[in-house]
């Protein structure tokens, strides 16, 4: 039963990054090396932005939510996009199209974020004899950071790989961009500022990215029109 409910976990945290790749376009234009490479990326962003806390962060004995520290972090979490600016524009890619390669990098970036932090406390916790929703709600967020990643990659494409947008779009893709990117710092208010418990907090979280990539799904397709 232990196993059956660390399975259940797995396939909810990592699954749709696999029917993600299979079910799009991804899969035929072979861009599984982006999404590797976007990975690699992200994990020496991930040590960059863990340097980052170690020597600016203040260790705080209580879980009350401190604004200043929140501040700090969510300048030091604007290292993620400068993580995206090198994985649009330095990787080398396989002559995929500008609609792909967002999307490889973004998947690459989702699978790499839910690796690092949700396969050890899936291994450890999920196996464990007592049954707790927490793994559940944790695949569910892995879920909802899969489209906050991709929306992400997908708003840096529009600001940094496409140049004849719309100008009167410019200001609605850097404020989408600034929300995605702000959106951990947002959680942890929720969370440590107003006391939401996990389940809403997840809620919330699955709202905001289907809200996000619905919006930039359409940012994305009014960019794409010619002008007239």
């Amino acid at each position: 039963m232990t196993m059956f409910h660390f399975f259940n976990c797995a396939i909810l945290t990592f699954g749709p990054h696999a029917v993600y790749y299979s079910a799009t376009p991804l899969s035929e234009y072979d861009t599984l090396g982006t999404s590797v490479k976007t990975a690699v990326v992200y994990l020496v962003t991930a040590l960059v932005k863990l340097v980052c806390l170690a020597t600016f962060l203040k260790v705080s004995e209580s879980d009350s939510f401190d604004p200043s520290q929140e501040l700090l972090k969510a300048l030091i979490g604007f290292v993620d996009v400068a993580g995206l600016y090198f994985a649009l524009t330095q990787l080398t890619h396989r002559n995929i199209s500008q609609n792909h390669k967002f999307q490889a990098v973004g998947l690459g970036w989702a699978f790499a974020d839910s690796v690092l932090h949700r396969l050890a406390p899936l291994w450890v916790g999920a196996r464990g004899l007592e049954f707790t929703w927490d793994y559940i709600l944790q695949g569910l967020e892995a879920n909802a950071n899969l489209m906050l990643s991709i929306s992400l990659a997908a708003l840096g494409s529009l600001m940094w790989l496409r140049k004849n947008k719309p100008k009167t779009l410019i200001p609605i893709i850097y404020a989408c961009a600034v929300i995605v990117a702000t959106m951990p710092s947002i959680t942890s208010y929720l969370r440590w500022g107003l006391g939401w418990h996990l389940p809403e907090v997840v809620g919330f979280q699955l709202f905001t990215s289907l809200a996000m990539a619905l919006i930039s799904w359409q940012l994305f397709s009014a960019c794409q029109r010619p002008s007239a």
